[in-house]
């Protein structure tokens, strides 16, 4: 009896496991099909208007939410500054929210628009709503960065040339800009696994890129329209998810590199997966209500988004499925009977281990995890204890702070 009770609870797990490593298995092979134009643009700025800006530069505003980001903030909006772009298209506006007098005072002293405004609870959504409530200004396009990213001058030049294909909704390529211990090391790969099978693989399909949270470009009068109904911190997955409900297709541009700084300590990774575990959750239960809706629309993309949000985390995912392989392989050395169960096991392990190296780009290959397992089991064990931790009513701003 006893037997038969493991055997259930164990085929579940399998079956919820198997469902993930297919997921990105199907899309990780899909990243190997070869890159083709997209048919598939909504933008507003079409017809007449289109016609008027075709051959010329957009205008640009430039975002920076920036909490509590002393440390990085200046260094990024200088290096910004430096586009190799007509300084009259484009706008930066940084949000300081909880900065020292000293950073606002160098920030006054820069060719930009500080906005300082004081929230009660503090978050990026609320940074980005009263960033556009306070520009009188009319842009074709608002770019969002995080505060410590860091751009390639020819940044908005060639954002200029995407656009000018029709894109609505654009996702630029995050990846990391320091690689300084294992924890930032694996951070960025994982990051890069993230980018090839949610963004890069879909678009090869014909499906929408995920969004990430900076490195964002979206058609201004859509954003300024739709900023206001974002209420919680995972403010990046409710515009990809007021995106996917209008039908707009959201572009990868793998070619336009965004830095972004890698947490590279135990507390800041945990901290910041808690965000975005508690930003998963909340995601999956707001978008399951009108699933009945896509599927009599074929909407197939808020389909997948919806899926994607159920998907278990990719490290979790390697690491369950190997403890579990290595347990049933134990059990099976004292009943013969279990080793059939064993190998389904060792196949999903192999499908999980085959889809992760695919995903990773060859020239990351070699700081893959394979030597970073230790630094691997404890980051995983943190994102485990955060299980208890995630509240999906919670709306709270959970800040990663910037390594010293």
């Amino acid at each position: 009896m006893i037997w038969q009770v493991i055997h259930i609870i164990e085929t579940c797990l399998w079956l919820l496991l198997a469902a993930s490593g297919a997921y990105i298995l199907f899309f990780s092979l899909a990243s190997l099909l070869r890159r083709k134009s997209s048919t598939r643009r909504t933008a507003s700025l079409s017809g007449k208007t289109r016609s008027m800006h075709d051959g010329k530069h957009y205008t640009y505003l430039i975002l920076y939410p920036a909490y509590n980001e002393d440390r990085v903030i200046i260094s990024s909006v200088e290096t910004f500054l430096r586009q190799d772009y007509p300084r009259d298209c484009f706008q930066v506006a940084v949000i300081s929210d909880h900065m020292q007098p000293e950073t606002n005072n160098r920030l006054s002293q820069l060719p930009i628009t500080l906005l300082q405004p004081v929230f009660e609870k503090s978050s990026k959504a609320k940074a980005m709503q009263y960033a556009t409530s306070q520009t009188d200004k009319d842009f074709d396009y608002v770019v969002i960065l995080d505060a410590d990213n860091v751009v390639n001058t020819d940044f908005l030049q060639k954002l200029n040339d995407c656009c000018a294909k029709g894109y609505q909704a654009i996702q630029c390529h995050r990846c990391a800009k320091n690689a300084n211990n294992d924890i930032a090391v694996l951070d960025g790969v994982s990051e890069e696994i993230n980018n090839t099978l949610f963004r890069k693989a879909h678009n090869r399909i014909g499906l929408s890129s995920a969004l990430i949270g900076s490195g964002m470009c979206f058609e201004y009068r859509w954003f300024r329209e739709n900023v206001n109904q974002l209420t919680t911190a995972g403010e990046d997955r409710e515009l990809e998810a007021l995106l996917l409900k209008q039908k707009i297709y959201i572009h990868y541009e793998e070619d336009i590199p965004v830095f972004d700084e890698k947490v590279s300590n135990q507390e800041n990774f945990q901290k910041q997966r808690l965000r975005w575990m508690t930003a998963q959750i909340q995601s999956l239960l707001s978008l399951l209500p009108y699933i009945p809706q896509a599927v009599a629309t074929a909407n197939v993309d808020f389909i997948d988004k919806t899926v994607q949000q159920a998907l278990i985390p990719r490290s979790m995912l390697l690491v369950l499925t190997t403890l579990f392989t290595l347990a049933t392989t134990v059990l099976s050395l004292f009943t013969l009977h279990y080793s059939l169960f064993a190998l389904k096991w060792w196949l999903l392990l192999l499908v999980v281990c085959l889809a992760l190296y695919i995903a990773i780009p060859k020239r990351l290959r070699s700081h893959s995890v394979f030597g970073k397992i230790t630094a691997l089991l404890i980051l995983v064990w943190r994102m485990m204890l955060n299980l208890v931790k995630i509240d999906h009513k919670n709306t709270d701003f959970i800040h990663t702070r910037h390594d010293k």
